[in-house]
């Protein structure tokens, strides 16, 4: 599945993007905020291309200006969610280099996924969760329409070993639809 905007095409993740996931996944002010730790090879993004990202629903977020994969977005339905969610709802998860952020790209990819998920793969909810030092990502969701849902105290992050604030927000279908109408 490919989907596109103005200026994304969000596609599956190739084995030659190894180096553009590495390139941006080792900064340590992109994955530590999103809950992962900085990539330390070509060859981990490589690894994570081939197992975390090699799922329907998971796409390279790629400049039409450049053919580069910048960031990754992604759709996690159900039981594939970290939220306990049904099957009828999904997660959308996402991250982009530091020289991207500010520059509207991702609010712009969530936009089309979500028109995805509702019209396409006619899910009821989406939901988005941000930890407490992850502005960046409250304000993309806030862009898209997700509203506060409620917070979880002491969450234990798998990846980083570490209990966090997370604080979780969500789309209905319904409140999808008014916002497509303005």
């Amino acid at each position: 599945m490919r989907l596109e905007t103005n200026r994304l095409l969000l596609r599956p993740w190739q084995d030659t993007d190894a180096a553009d996931l590495y390139e941006y996944a080792k900064d340590d002010r992109v994955g530590p905020i999103a809950g992962w730790p900085p990539h330390t090879s070509v060859e981990e993004s490589a690894d994570i291309i081939r197992t975390i990202f090699n799922h329907p629903e998971v796409y390279a977020v790629e400049l039409k200006e450049n053919r580069r994969a910048v960031g990754c977005i992604g759709i996690l339905i159900g039981g594939n969610s970290n939220f306990e969610i049904s099957e009828q709802e999904g997660e959308i998860a996402y991250w982009i280099g530091v020289p991207y952020w500010g520059k509207g790209l991702i609010p712009e990819a969530v936009r089309e996924v979500m028109r995805h998920a509702f019209d396409t793969l006619n899910l009821k909810a989406l939901w988005c969760g941000y930890f407490d030092s992850n502005i960046q990502s409250y304000s993309a969701q806030s862009k898209c329409g997700f509203r506060h849902h409620h917070t979880e105290e002491n969450k234990y992050n798998q990846f980083l070993q570490d209990y966090r604030r997370e604080h979780i927000s969500r789309i209905t279908y319904r409140e999808w639809l008014e916002l497509s109408k303005r």
